[in-house]
């Protein structure tokens, strides 16, 4: 990547945005925004609930995510957010119409595992199969890349950096 993009980390929960969030912002040089500090009270507590959000429950948070990835825009960063539809991605490009994706993907059981050895976080492992559900994965014509979730952190980020570095953006 010549010019600093924002990156948008997304995926299912249990992908491991939070974790890959950070260490590629540390990679790339820009700062990182954690996706889930966007969500309205409303939202956390529907979730905390174990009731799925709805698309409604969901556009003041990709509202919010594409305004602070607008604030970035030609300065770079890193910003997650599961953005599992095409119409979510679509409404924070037309906030931050240069927003490249970062679409971190994984086999159910090994996503499962980890969010089960999460502590403190909101989603719960029964809402794994409606994100699955929603999940419409990154489309020829969407700036992005997809990077498989095996493997350590460092080696994720690794395969992430190299993939966006690849991309003719």
């Amino acid at each position: 990547m010549s010019t600093p993009h924002v990156v948008v980390v997304m995926g299912v929960a249990g992908t491991g945005k939070t974790t890959i969030g950070p260490l590629l912002a540390a990679g790339l040089g820009v700062p990182y925004a954690e996706g889930d500090d966007f969500h309205p009270a409303a939202n956390i507590a529907k979730m905390s609930a174990g009731t799925p959000l709805d698309d409604t429950d969901r556009l003041p948070w990709l509202d919010a995510i594409g305004r602070w990835a607008h604030g970035r825009a030609g300065l770079g960063g890193v910003v997650s957010s599961s953005a599992l539809k095409r119409v979510y991605r679509d409404r924070l490009r037309a906030e931050a119409p240069g927003a490249v994706f970062l679409h971190l993907t994984g086999d159910r059981a090994l996503i499962e595992e980890r969010m089960a050895d999460r502590k403190g976080h909101f989603m719960p492992t029964a809402l794994l199969d409606s994100q699955f559900a929603t999940l419409q994965p990154l489309q020829a014509d969407e700036a992005g890349v997809a990077v498989d979730v095996s493997g350590t952190p460092e080696e994720i980020t690794q395969r992430a950096v190299a993939a966006l570095r690849r991309l003719d953006i």
